[in-house]
């Protein structure tokens, strides 16, 4: 994506269990942007402020609705459905703390799938100070140590761990090519209704579909990586069964099939924090 500048830092060592990776995305031109961002698996929170000290996006949509008067903090939670944010035509800078797919229960103690698809402004999650003091600074590494102090002292006050949701999405993430959830019950030898019950509370969504959104992400990298000629190839190397089910998850995570985002490659972005396109 060539009209934005981005710079993924990893998180700090106190924090790495509970946070991705941070991502920096800077824009200079004055070119309105429309920005369509396939779902991770992953919330976040993201300040996003322009250059006339206003909010950058004017909207987020998604398929089933639209989200206006964007704060320049908020909290998203997990996610399934594609995205589409506007930007408006001036420069600006976004910080965007990218959670790891638990952190909504392990840093908040929330129930994760209350705020799966939602927005939440800086009073909703306890950041209004922090709103005032990220507005009042100067530099984005003091920004970033703002951020990662707020996290920490949630993690003190609020934290829970599923310890056992945590091993699985570890070994989810190491075999996003062929996981299911009938071998995660067996290899973890947990009841199917038990699981999918603490699944759903700590990740924000049943454990198929994250598995299902996390293959797409998969796929949107190697794509991005130049490596794989055709695209028969990505659908392979992570065992989708035909091509036909390939086409069909990677339209309803990204809007468009793969061929066009193959066609668009310079347009794409992807790294640890997920994919998007212009």
């Amino acid at each position: 994506m060539k009209t934005i500048h981005f710079t993924v830092l990893p998180p700090p060592a106190a924090l790495s269990r509970d946070i991705e990776c941070l991502r920096i995305a800077s824009q200079s031109g004055n070119q309105p942007l429309e920005i369509k961002v396939c779902p991770s698996g992953y919330p976040g929170i993201v300040y996003q402020l322009a250059a006339d000290r206003k909010t950058a996006i004017e909207h987020i949509a998604i398929r089933s609705t639209q989200s206006s008067n964007i704060p320049v903090l908020f909290l998203h939670g997990q996610g399934s459905e594609p995205s589409v944010m506007r930007f408006r035509g001036t420069p600006y800078t976004t910080i965007q703390l990218v959670l790891k797919p638990h952190a909504m229960y392990s840093l908040f103690g929330w129930d994760a799938s209350v705020h799966n698809q939602g927005l939440l402004f800086p009073d909703q999650f306890g950041a209004m100070e922090l709103e005032k003091q990220l507005r009042a600074s100067n530099s984005d590494e003091v920004r970033i140590a703002l951020l990662n102090h707020f996290l920490m002292k949630k993690k003190e006050h609020n934290g829970k761990r599923d310890e056992l949701i945590e091993l699985i999405l570890s070994f989810i993430h190491e075999h996003t090519a062929t996981v299911s959830v009938k071998e995660l019950v067996a290899v973890f030898s947990i009841s199917e209704r038990q699981f999918q019950k603490r699944f759903t509370r700590v990740v924000g969504m049943p454990p198929h579909l994250f598995i299902r959104v996390r293959r797409v992400n998969k796929a949107l990298r190697m794509m991005h990586s130049g490596k794989y000629e055709r695209l028969s190839d990505v659908a392979y190397a992570l065992n989708y069964y035909d091509q036909s089910h390939f086409i069909r998850d990677m339209k309803t995570f990204s809007w468009v099939s793969p061929k066009h985002i193959a066609m668009k490659v310079s347009e794409f972005h992807s790294d640890l924090a997920g994919s998007s396109y212009l």
